[in-house]
């Protein structure tokens, strides 16, 4: 199998796409997974810019709408969790406690990768059931001795997943969990 890959891009041609992307050199950077000294060193260069990024950099091209899909919104919550599958970024969960709503955004189109399936809109009560699926059942036998090593006086599904990070034996999935504005 053979592809009409592009070889190399011009650093003045990265820097107009950044420009017409309305992108800083950081936001770029972050986006390619370079650092910012990186993406500068291009931008000036009369050298050719070979490898990987190149590929990128023409999807982005042909496709700016992919910057949305992976982009990360504000948070406007104070607690946000990452669902995530080994290193990879599968959901994140925005979670208003006090007004018991939530919002989601997937970040693959992996359903059974997502925190939620196929449930684009999942309420309070299906987060409340998304996290109790990360931990050990609160029927299983000898609870008490799991709480006791985990240092928890009762079984509440959050607390359990701060302590084990949502993981599973059976699977690659854990969460990440980021408090505070």
């Amino acid at each position: 199998m053979s592809y009409a890959i592009q070889k190399s891009i011009s650093g003045i041609d990265i820097k107009n796409l950044r420009i017409r992307l309305k992108l800083t050199q950081k936001e770029l950077a972050d986006f390619l997974n370079v650092s910012k000294k990186t993406l500068e060193r291009w931008e000036t260069s009369e050298r050719p810019v070979t490898g990987p990024c190149v590929t990128l950099l023409r999807i982005l091209d042909e496709d700016p709408e992919i910057l949305k899909y992976f982009d990360v919104p504000l948070r406007n919550t104070s607690l946000r969790l990452w669902y995530m599958k080994g290193d990879t970024y599968c959901t994140m969960i925005d979670v208003d406690e006090p007004n018991r709503s939530i919002s989601i955004k997937n970040f693959t189109n992996d359903i059974q990768a997502r925190a939620f399936g196929t449930n684009e809109h999942p309420d309070f009560v299906d987060y409340e059931e998304f996290l109790k699926s990360r931990c050990f059942p609160n029927s299983r036998d000898r609870m008490k001795l799991i709480l006791k090593e985990l240092n928890l006086p009762f079984f509440d599904a959050f607390l359990i997943i701060q302590k084990t990070g949502g993981r599973m034996a059976e699977d690659d999935f854990h969460i990440i969990i980021e408090k505070g504005k």
